[in-house]
């Protein structure tokens, strides 16, 4: 999800977009930027995924992105991030979505192989997330350790749906 810095990348920050407070920026994918917002109505952080504004006019992008968060919100387990809404604010299209906060398996893993129950634990919660997935006819086609969060807790959660396909 981390990326080149974009002229996107900071001049939200201290905005707002609907009932969300951009506070900082957490990264960037081929998709969009992803900051840190307070949700001022629900009083939660929430991680925002902004469609940059080169995008918005794109129809085929900006389905591709409405189609990642319908594929995201169709399935609810505990491996999969919780997509809260797809909303639009003075032309900036977003997602407003649980905030994991931990780092990635890919950077979990730093080349360095996990203990086994590690490993299998790791394995068997992405497996049942992915199950529960295709129970809702949504195949994710992009899963990778850069995908998937583990929390602070130990827990595994499934990121970005925007290769998904919503059969």
């Amino acid at each position: 999800m981390l990326g080149c810095a974009s002229p996107m990348s900071d001049e939200l920050i201290g905005k707002h977009l609907g009932t969300y407070l951009v506070e900082s920026r957490l990264g960037q994918g081929g998709m969009g930027v992803v900051y840190r917002a307070l949700d001022e109505r629900l009083r939660r952080t929430v991680a925002l995924k902004v469609l940059p504004s080169a995008f918005t006019s794109d129809a085929s992008r900006r389905r591709r992105f409405e189609r990642e968060a319908r594929a995201a919100a169709a399935v609810t387990h505990a491996s999969i991030a919780t997509v809260y809404e797809v909303g639009e604010h003075e032309d900036q299209v977003f997602i407003a979505m649980e905030l994991v906060e931990g780092a990635t398996l890919a950077s979990r893993i730093g080349g360095v192989a996990l203990p086994l129950g590690a490993a299998l634990r790791i394995g068997r919660d992405i497996a049942r997330g992915l199950a529960k997935a295709h129970e809702r006819a949504v195949v994710h086609r992009d899963l990778k350790p850069d995908n998937v969060m583990l929390t602070e807790e130990g827990e595994v959660k499934i990121l970005d749906f925007g290769l998904a396909r919503l059969d």
